[in-house]
Protein backbone atom coordinates (compact mmCIF):
# COMPACT_ATOMS: atom_id res chain seq x y z
CA UNK A 1 0.00 0.00 0.00
CA UNK A 2 1.26 3.06 -0.49
CA UNK A 3 -0.49 6.85 0.69
CA UNK A 4 -0.26 9.41 -1.98
CA UNK A 5 0.13 13.35 -1.80
CA UNK A 6 -1.79 14.26 -4.98
CA UNK A 7 -5.51 14.68 -4.49
CA UNK A 8 -8.11 16.85 -5.31
CA UNK A 9 -11.82 18.31 -4.01
CA UNK A 10 -14.54 16.75 -5.13
CA UNK A 11 -18.56 16.57 -4.40
CA UNK A 12 -17.58 13.58 -1.76
CA UNK A 13 -14.73 15.37 -0.43
CA UNK A 14 -11.09 15.03 -1.06
CA UNK A 15 -10.26 12.29 -3.25
CA UNK A 16 -6.63 10.87 -5.35
CA UNK A 17 -6.00 12.78 -8.66
CA UNK A 18 -6.65 9.88 -10.70
CA UNK A 19 -10.68 9.05 -9.43
CA UNK A 20 -13.60 9.79 -10.95
CA UNK A 21 -16.53 10.87 -9.19
CA UNK A 22 -19.93 9.47 -11.11
CA UNK A 23 -23.41 9.11 -10.64
CA UNK A 24 -24.35 5.03 -10.06
CA UNK A 25 -26.83 5.17 -13.12
CA UNK A 26 -23.56 5.96 -15.30
CA UNK A 27 -21.80 2.70 -13.95
CA UNK A 28 -24.43 0.22 -14.37
CA UNK A 29 -26.29 -1.58 -17.47
CA UNK A 30 -29.98 -1.99 -15.38
CA UNK A 31 -31.64 -1.77 -12.27
CA UNK A 32 -33.80 -4.30 -12.03
CA UNK A 33 -36.76 -4.24 -9.57
CA UNK A 34 -38.78 -7.10 -8.30
CA UNK A 35 -42.19 -8.23 -7.03
CA UNK A 36 -44.53 -11.14 -4.78
CA UNK A 37 -46.23 -13.82 -6.85
CA UNK A 38 -50.18 -14.30 -5.54
CA UNK A 39 -50.24 -16.07 -2.00
CA UNK A 40 -52.85 -17.27 -2.71
CA UNK A 41 -51.89 -19.54 -5.41
CA UNK A 42 -50.23 -21.90 -3.20
CA UNK A 43 -49.06 -23.56 -6.83
CA UNK A 44 -46.57 -20.20 -6.74
CA UNK A 45 -44.27 -20.95 -4.10
CA UNK A 46 -42.24 -24.12 -3.09
CA UNK A 47 -40.33 -24.19 -6.68
CA UNK A 48 -36.66 -24.44 -7.48
CA UNK A 49 -36.20 -20.91 -8.17
CA UNK A 50 -34.90 -18.66 -4.88
CA UNK A 51 -36.77 -15.63 -4.60
CA UNK A 52 -34.87 -12.68 -2.50
CA UNK A 53 -36.68 -10.86 -0.07
CA UNK A 54 -35.78 -8.80 3.18
CA UNK A 55 -35.44 -11.24 5.03
CA UNK A 56 -32.62 -12.89 3.31
CA UNK A 57 -30.32 -9.49 4.18
CA UNK A 58 -27.32 -10.20 6.84
CA UNK A 59 -23.66 -10.03 7.27
CA UNK A 60 -23.09 -12.54 4.21
CA UNK A 61 -21.47 -10.55 1.33
CA UNK A 62 -22.30 -13.63 -1.40
CA UNK A 63 -25.72 -15.88 -1.08
CA UNK A 64 -26.89 -18.53 -3.44
CA UNK A 65 -29.81 -19.94 -1.21
CA UNK A 66 -32.64 -18.29 0.21
CA UNK A 67 -35.78 -18.63 2.79
CA UNK A 68 -38.53 -18.82 -0.23
CA UNK A 69 -38.38 -20.19 -3.20
CA UNK A 70 -40.82 -19.46 -6.33
CA UNK A 71 -41.63 -21.80 -9.22
CA UNK A 72 -41.83 -20.87 -13.03
CA UNK A 73 -45.42 -20.12 -12.89
CA UNK A 74 -44.79 -17.63 -9.59
CA UNK A 75 -42.21 -15.78 -11.42
CA UNK A 76 -44.40 -15.44 -14.84
CA UNK A 77 -47.37 -14.52 -13.39
CA UNK A 78 -45.77 -11.58 -10.86
CA UNK A 79 -43.50 -8.87 -11.65
CA UNK A 80 -40.59 -10.50 -9.86
CA UNK A 81 -37.11 -10.60 -12.50
CA UNK A 82 -34.85 -13.16 -12.14
CA UNK A 83 -31.48 -11.22 -11.43
CA UNK A 84 -28.91 -13.07 -13.01
CA UNK A 85 -25.90 -14.17 -10.87
CA UNK A 86 -22.64 -12.07 -10.12
CA UNK A 87 -24.64 -9.17 -9.76
CA UNK A 88 -25.18 -6.85 -6.59
CA UNK A 89 -28.68 -7.02 -4.73
CA UNK A 90 -30.03 -4.45 -2.23
CA UNK A 91 -32.82 -3.49 -0.50
CA UNK A 92 -34.73 -0.15 -1.19
CA UNK A 93 -37.03 -0.57 1.54
CA UNK A 94 -35.73 -1.66 5.43
CA UNK A 95 -32.54 -2.70 5.50
CA UNK A 96 -31.70 0.05 3.45
CA UNK A 97 -27.49 0.04 3.21
CA UNK A 98 -27.53 -3.90 3.21
CA UNK A 99 -26.77 -6.45 0.01
CA UNK A 100 -24.92 -9.07 -1.16
CA UNK A 101 -23.86 -10.38 -4.33
CA UNK A 102 -25.74 -13.32 -5.63
CA UNK A 103 -23.63 -16.34 -6.54
CA UNK A 104 -26.40 -17.85 -8.55
CA UNK A 105 -29.70 -16.38 -10.76
CA UNK A 106 -31.98 -15.66 -8.09
CA UNK A 107 -36.00 -13.52 -8.22
CA UNK A 108 -36.48 -10.98 -5.93
CA UNK A 109 -39.62 -8.90 -4.85
CA UNK A 110 -40.38 -5.55 -4.50
CA UNK A 111 -38.22 -4.37 -1.51
CA UNK A 112 -35.32 -5.54 -3.21
CA UNK A 113 -33.42 -4.01 -6.43
CA UNK A 114 -30.87 -5.67 -8.50
CA UNK A 115 -27.94 -3.74 -9.86
CA UNK A 116 -25.73 -4.56 -12.76
CA UNK A 117 -22.56 -2.88 -13.17
CA UNK A 118 -21.12 -2.23 -16.27
CA UNK A 119 -17.91 -4.69 -15.42
CA UNK A 120 -15.46 -2.88 -17.84
CA UNK A 121 -15.82 0.35 -15.72
CA UNK A 122 -17.27 -0.91 -12.01
CA UNK A 123 -16.17 -3.82 -10.33
CA UNK A 124 -18.97 -5.86 -8.60
CA UNK A 125 -17.07 -6.37 -5.20
CA UNK A 126 -16.29 -2.97 -4.97
CA UNK A 127 -19.46 -1.68 -5.58
CA UNK A 128 -20.98 -4.35 -2.48
CA UNK A 129 -17.85 -2.90 -0.06
CA UNK A 130 -18.50 0.98 -1.20
CA UNK A 131 -22.88 0.26 -0.33
CA UNK A 132 -22.36 -1.47 2.74
CA UNK A 133 -19.61 1.28 4.23
CA UNK A 134 -21.80 3.74 3.26
CA UNK A 135 -25.27 2.07 5.17
CA UNK A 136 -25.73 5.04 7.30
CA UNK A 137 -25.81 7.56 4.16
CA UNK A 138 -28.30 5.45 2.37
CA UNK A 139 -30.64 5.07 5.87
CA UNK A 140 -30.43 8.84 6.01
CA UNK A 141 -31.49 9.30 2.01
CA UNK A 142 -34.41 7.20 2.75
CA UNK A 143 -38.41 8.47 3.27
CA UNK A 144 -41.23 7.41 5.02
CA UNK A 145 -42.43 8.13 8.35
CA UNK A 146 -42.84 3.95 9.20
CA UNK A 147 -40.77 2.03 6.84
CA UNK A 148 -37.81 4.02 5.26
CA UNK A 149 -37.16 3.61 1.96
CA UNK A 150 -35.23 4.90 -0.86
CA UNK A 151 -36.69 5.34 -4.29
CA UNK A 152 -34.77 4.67 -7.83
CA UNK A 153 -34.35 8.16 -9.02
CA UNK A 154 -32.40 8.78 -5.53
CA UNK A 155 -30.46 5.15 -6.30
CA UNK A 156 -29.47 6.12 -9.82
CA UNK A 157 -28.21 9.39 -8.48
CA UNK A 158 -25.95 8.24 -6.02
CA UNK A 159 -22.48 9.64 -6.23
CA UNK A 160 -19.43 7.08 -6.71
CA UNK A 161 -15.69 7.23 -5.82
CA UNK A 162 -14.53 5.82 -8.85
CA UNK A 163 -10.71 4.52 -8.66
CA UNK A 164 -9.59 3.55 -12.10
CA UNK A 165 -10.66 -0.66 -12.23
CA UNK A 166 -7.07 -2.10 -11.49
CA UNK A 167 -7.45 -0.11 -8.15
CA UNK A 168 -11.15 -0.99 -7.72
CA UNK A 169 -10.04 -4.88 -8.25
CA UNK A 170 -7.15 -4.45 -5.57
CA UNK A 171 -9.61 -2.92 -3.23
CA UNK A 172 -11.57 -5.65 -3.60
CA UNK A 173 -9.24 -8.36 -3.03
CA UNK A 174 -7.71 -6.91 0.10
CA UNK A 175 -11.63 -6.11 1.92
CA UNK A 176 -12.25 -9.85 0.66
CA UNK A 177 -8.75 -11.29 2.37
CA UNK A 178 -9.74 -9.88 5.48
CA UNK A 179 -13.77 -10.71 5.56
CA UNK A 180 -12.63 -14.08 5.06
CA UNK A 181 -9.89 -14.29 8.16
CA UNK A 182 -13.17 -12.75 10.07
CA UNK A 183 -15.27 -15.97 8.69
CA UNK A 184 -12.60 -18.52 9.99
CA UNK A 185 -12.74 -17.07 13.08
CA UNK A 186 -16.12 -17.14 13.03
CA UNK A 187 -15.88 -20.66 12.21
CA UNK A 188 -13.46 -21.58 14.62
CA UNK A 189 -15.65 -19.47 17.72
CA UNK A 190 -18.25 -22.04 16.45
CA UNK A 191 -16.77 -24.87 16.13
CA UNK A 192 -14.88 -24.44 19.59
CA UNK A 193 -18.57 -23.51 21.30
CA UNK A 194 -19.93 -26.70 20.34
CA UNK A 195 -16.92 -28.72 21.24
CA UNK A 196 -17.21 -26.93 24.69
CA UNK A 197 -21.21 -28.04 24.39
CA UNK A 198 -20.56 -31.43 23.89
CA UNK A 199 -17.75 -31.45 26.93
CA UNK A 200 -20.67 -30.05 29.16
CA UNK A 201 -23.20 -32.74 28.03
CA UNK A 202 -21.07 -35.42 28.82
CA UNK A 203 -18.63 -33.82 31.95
CA UNK A 204 -21.66 -32.77 33.68
CA UNK A 205 -23.68 -35.48 33.48
CA UNK A 206 -21.17 -38.32 34.31
CA UNK A 207 -21.18 -39.98 31.19
CA UNK A 208 -18.30 -39.27 31.12
CA UNK A 209 -15.45 -39.48 33.86
CA UNK A 210 -11.48 -38.60 34.30
CA UNK A 211 -9.14 -41.40 35.14
CA UNK A 212 -8.98 -41.86 38.73
CA UNK A 213 -13.07 -40.62 39.51
CA UNK A 214 -14.98 -43.90 39.88
CA UNK A 215 -17.22 -43.25 43.04
CA UNK A 216 -21.42 -42.95 42.64
CA UNK A 217 -22.41 -39.95 40.50
CA UNK A 218 -24.93 -38.35 42.84
CA UNK A 219 -27.36 -35.36 43.03
CA UNK A 220 -28.07 -33.25 45.93
CA UNK A 221 -30.44 -30.56 46.30
CA UNK A 222 -28.89 -26.90 46.15
CA UNK A 223 -30.53 -26.09 49.32
CA UNK A 224 -28.71 -28.51 51.17
CA UNK A 225 -25.47 -27.17 50.01
CA UNK A 226 -26.03 -23.37 50.17
CA UNK A 227 -27.89 -20.71 51.25
CA UNK A 228 -30.55 -19.38 48.28
CA UNK A 229 -31.92 -16.34 48.31
CA UNK A 230 -33.26 -13.37 45.45
CA UNK A 231 -32.26 -9.75 45.25
CA UNK A 232 -33.90 -6.36 45.95
CA UNK A 233 -36.95 -6.07 44.40
CA UNK A 234 -37.68 -2.74 45.10
CA UNK A 235 -37.58 0.19 43.12
CA UNK A 236 -33.91 1.51 42.60
CA UNK A 237 -33.65 4.09 39.79
CA UNK A 238 -33.54 6.89 42.51
CA UNK A 239 -30.32 5.47 44.32
CA UNK A 240 -28.71 5.39 40.83
CA UNK A 241 -25.02 7.23 40.63
CA UNK A 242 -22.37 7.33 38.66
CA UNK A 243 -20.08 6.08 41.00
CA UNK A 244 -20.95 3.46 43.83
CA UNK A 245 -21.86 0.20 44.21
CA UNK A 246 -22.57 -1.94 41.47
CA UNK A 247 -25.65 -3.13 40.60
CA UNK A 248 -25.80 -6.72 38.88
CA UNK A 249 -28.72 -6.47 36.77
CA UNK A 250 -30.42 -9.80 34.66
CA UNK A 251 -29.40 -8.83 31.55
CA UNK A 252 -25.79 -8.21 32.79
CA UNK A 253 -25.07 -12.06 33.64
CA UNK A 254 -23.83 -14.12 30.80
CA UNK A 255 -22.59 -17.76 30.60
CA UNK A 256 -20.19 -17.84 33.65
CA UNK A 257 -19.14 -13.99 33.14
CA UNK A 258 -20.75 -10.46 33.57
CA UNK A 259 -20.93 -7.53 31.09
CA UNK A 260 -18.24 -5.61 31.50
CA UNK A 261 -20.06 -2.06 29.43
CA UNK A 262 -22.91 -0.32 30.56
CA UNK A 263 -23.06 -0.94 33.93
CA UNK A 264 -25.19 0.76 37.03
CA UNK A 265 -24.25 2.13 40.32
CA UNK A 266 -25.78 2.63 43.26
CA UNK A 267 -26.01 4.56 46.35
CA UNK A 268 -23.27 3.93 49.00
CA UNK A 269 -25.65 4.46 51.75
CA UNK A 270 -28.61 2.58 50.01
CA UNK A 271 -26.64 -0.44 49.66
CA UNK A 272 -25.51 -0.56 53.24
CA UNK A 273 -29.69 -0.55 54.36
CA UNK A 274 -29.50 -3.56 52.27
CA UNK A 275 -25.97 -5.24 53.44
CA UNK A 276 -27.07 -8.93 53.72
CA UNK A 277 -27.91 -8.77 50.10
CA UNK A 278 -24.45 -7.93 48.93
CA UNK A 279 -22.18 -10.41 47.19
CA UNK A 280 -19.18 -11.76 47.95
CA UNK A 281 -16.46 -13.65 45.80
CA UNK A 282 -17.55 -17.41 45.18
CA UNK A 283 -21.17 -16.39 45.16
CA UNK A 284 -23.25 -17.41 42.38
CA UNK A 285 -25.50 -15.25 40.74
CA UNK A 286 -28.39 -16.73 38.11
CA UNK A 287 -30.46 -14.98 35.97
CA UNK A 288 -33.96 -14.93 37.66
CA UNK A 289 -36.19 -13.00 35.00
CA UNK A 290 -34.73 -13.44 30.94
CA UNK A 291 -32.51 -16.38 29.67
CA UNK A 292 -33.25 -17.92 32.82
CA UNK A 293 -31.08 -20.42 34.17
CA UNK A 294 -27.64 -18.64 32.88
CA UNK A 295 -25.44 -17.98 35.89
CA UNK A 296 -21.95 -16.64 37.19
CA UNK A 297 -19.71 -16.10 39.90
CA UNK A 298 -18.57 -13.44 41.57
CA UNK A 299 -15.19 -12.47 41.19
CA UNK A 300 -12.83 -9.22 42.93
CA UNK A 301 -14.61 -6.87 40.57
CA UNK A 302 -17.82 -7.60 41.46
CA UNK A 303 -16.98 -7.96 45.28
CA UNK A 304 -19.38 -6.51 47.23
CA UNK A 305 -22.17 -5.81 44.42
CA UNK A 306 -25.83 -6.08 44.63
CA UNK A 307 -28.24 -8.20 42.72
CA UNK A 308 -31.86 -6.67 41.51
CA UNK A 309 -34.30 -9.32 41.78
CA UNK A 310 -31.29 -12.36 40.85
CA UNK A 311 -30.97 -15.80 41.97
CA UNK A 312 -28.17 -15.68 44.43
CA UNK A 313 -26.60 -19.01 45.84
CA UNK A 314 -23.71 -18.78 48.81
CA UNK A 315 -21.70 -22.41 49.09
CA UNK A 316 -22.36 -23.46 52.95
CA UNK A 317 -18.82 -25.38 52.66
CA UNK A 318 -16.37 -24.19 49.50
CA UNK A 319 -13.77 -27.38 50.72
CA UNK A 320 -17.05 -29.56 49.13
CA UNK A 321 -18.08 -27.74 46.63
CA UNK A 322 -16.66 -25.50 43.77
CA UNK A 323 -18.55 -22.53 42.55
CA UNK A 324 -17.14 -22.48 38.90
CA UNK A 325 -18.07 -26.10 38.87
CA UNK A 326 -21.81 -25.44 40.36
CA UNK A 327 -21.57 -22.82 38.00
CA UNK A 328 -21.34 -24.29 34.81
CA UNK A 329 -23.91 -27.04 35.97
CA UNK A 330 -26.25 -24.48 36.05
CA UNK A 331 -25.44 -23.12 32.38
CA UNK A 332 -25.66 -26.46 31.39
CA UNK A 333 -28.48 -27.04 28.42
CA UNK A 334 -29.80 -30.01 30.82
CA UNK A 335 -30.27 -27.05 33.48
CA UNK A 336 -31.37 -24.14 31.49
CA UNK A 337 -33.71 -27.10 29.96
CA UNK A 338 -35.32 -27.21 33.24
CA UNK A 339 -34.91 -23.25 34.61
CA UNK A 340 -36.99 -22.98 30.97
CA UNK A 341 -39.58 -25.89 32.28
CA UNK A 342 -40.27 -24.45 35.56
CA UNK A 343 -40.59 -20.60 34.73
CA UNK A 344 -43.45 -18.30 34.25
CA UNK A 345 -44.43 -15.38 31.53
CA UNK A 346 -46.04 -14.53 28.73
CA UNK A 347 -42.50 -14.18 26.30
CA UNK A 348 -40.24 -12.83 28.99
CA UNK A 349 -39.32 -15.83 31.58
CA UNK A 350 -39.33 -15.73 35.21
CA UNK A 351 -37.65 -18.14 37.39
CA UNK A 352 -39.22 -18.52 40.36
CA UNK A 353 -37.07 -19.21 43.88
CA UNK A 354 -39.34 -21.73 44.66
CA UNK A 355 -38.25 -23.90 41.76
CA UNK A 356 -34.83 -22.68 41.75
CA UNK A 357 -34.70 -24.07 45.36
CA UNK A 358 -35.48 -27.14 44.21
CA UNK A 359 -32.79 -27.33 41.60
CA UNK A 360 -30.44 -30.72 41.48
CA UNK A 361 -26.87 -30.45 41.55
CA UNK A 362 -24.33 -33.36 41.11
CA UNK A 363 -22.72 -34.04 44.46
CA UNK A 364 -19.39 -35.68 43.63
CA UNK A 365 -15.86 -35.55 44.99
CA UNK A 366 -14.47 -31.46 45.24
CA UNK A 367 -11.34 -33.24 43.48
CA UNK A 368 -13.58 -34.13 40.27
CA UNK A 369 -15.63 -30.86 40.50
CA UNK A 370 -12.03 -29.08 40.17
CA UNK A 371 -10.82 -30.97 37.85
CA UNK A 372 -14.52 -30.76 35.37
CA UNK A 373 -14.64 -26.72 36.21
CA UNK A 374 -11.00 -26.47 35.40
CA UNK A 375 -11.68 -28.24 32.04
CA UNK A 376 -14.77 -26.13 30.78
CA UNK A 377 -13.18 -22.59 32.09
CA UNK A 378 -10.17 -23.33 29.62
CA UNK A 379 -13.03 -23.62 27.07
CA UNK A 380 -14.39 -20.08 28.24
CA UNK A 381 -11.22 -18.48 27.60
CA UNK A 382 -10.19 -19.58 24.61
CA UNK A 383 -13.39 -18.86 23.32
CA UNK A 384 -13.26 -15.27 25.19
CA UNK A 385 -10.04 -14.46 23.57
CA UNK A 386 -11.11 -15.75 20.15
CA UNK A 387 -14.27 -13.53 20.10
CA UNK A 388 -11.80 -10.56 21.25
CA UNK A 389 -9.54 -10.94 18.55
CA UNK A 390 -12.50 -11.59 15.96
CA UNK A 391 -13.92 -7.76 17.44
CA UNK A 392 -10.02 -6.62 16.90
CA UNK A 393 -10.04 -7.80 13.44
CA UNK A 394 -13.42 -6.10 12.48
CA UNK A 395 -12.55 -2.76 14.21
CA UNK A 396 -9.07 -2.99 11.73
CA UNK A 397 -11.09 -4.14 8.70
CA UNK A 398 -13.51 -0.95 9.36
CA UNK A 399 -11.01 1.12 9.42
CA UNK A 400 -9.11 -0.09 6.98
CA UNK A 401 -12.62 0.16 4.72
CA UNK A 402 -12.32 3.91 5.62
CA UNK A 403 -9.14 4.74 4.01
CA UNK A 404 -9.41 2.06 0.71
CA UNK A 405 -12.68 3.33 -0.02
CA UNK A 406 -12.02 7.24 0.36
CA UNK A 407 -8.05 6.74 -1.58
CA UNK A 408 -6.39 8.29 2.07
CA UNK A 409 -4.48 4.41 1.66
CA UNK A 410 -3.77 3.75 -1.70
CA UNK A 411 -2.57 0.29 -3.48
CA UNK A 412 0.09 -0.83 -5.87
CA UNK A 413 -1.73 -2.81 -8.67
CA UNK A 414 0.81 -3.72 -10.36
Amino acid sequence: MKTSNEYKETKLGVLPEEWEVKKLELLVHKIVGGGTPSRDKSEYFGGNIPWATVKDLSEENYKDKTIEYISIAGLNNSSSKIIEKNNFIISTRMGLGRGFINTEDMAINQDLKGIYPKTEILNVVYLMYWYKYNGLLFESLGSGSTVKGIDLKTLKNLQIPLPPLTEQQKIAEILSTWDNSIENLENLISKKMETKKGLMQNLLTGNVRFPGFEDEWKEVKITDIAKVSVGLVTTMTTNYVEKGVLLIRNSDILDNKFKNEDLVYLDVDFVNKNKNKTFKIGDIVTVHTGNVGTSAVINEKFNGSIGFATLNTRLNDKSKYNSFFISHHFNSQKYKNYALKMSTGDGRFNFNLKDFKNSMVPNISIEEQQKIASVLSTQDKEIDLLKQKLELVKTQKKGLMQNLLTGKIRVKTS
